[in-house]
C-alpha cells in the first residue's frame, strides 16, 4: 500500500472514532464527581437505564430521600433525567485494577 493511501486510511479511521464518541446530555458529566469508579459514592456507569431513571425519579419526588441527590434530581426534568440515565447506562464501567504484586 502506498504511504499516502495508508496515511489517509488511518486518518479516516481515527476521525471516525472521534466523531462516533457520544456527547453527554446536560448534567450527566457532573455525575462522575461522586459516582465515578473509586469516588465517594457507588459507580453508576453501565448500570441499567431503568434503574438509574427510577432512582432519579424517586429522588426528584422525595420517595427516596437523600440530602444531596434529592436537590440535584429536582433540577432536572423527567426528560432530562431519562437522557442522563440512557447515557450513563451506555458507558463502560471502569476495568478492575490489577495488582502489580506477585504472590
Amino acid at each position: 500500500m502506498r504511504p499516502a493511501v495508508l496515511a489517509a486510511w488511518l486518518l479516516a479511521g481515527s476521525v471516525g472514532m472521534v466523531l462516533a464518541r457520544e456527547r453527554p446530555p446536560p448534567g450527566a458529566s457532573s455525575c462522575a464527581g461522586c459516582h465515578a469508579e473509586g469516588a465517594a459514592m457507588g459507580a453508576i456507569d453501565g448500570r441499567p437505564e431503568a434503574e438509574i431513571a427510577a432512582a432519579l425519579a424517586q429522588y426528584r419526588s422525595g420517595v427516596r430521600p437523600a440530602s444531596v441527590m434529592s436537590r440535584i434530581a429536582r433540577g432536572f426534568s423527567e426528560e432530562e433525567s431519562r437522557a442522563i440515565a440512557a447515557y450513563l447506562s451506555r458507558q463502560r464501567p471502569a476495568a478492575p485494577e490489577t495488582s502489580q504484586e506477585r504472590p
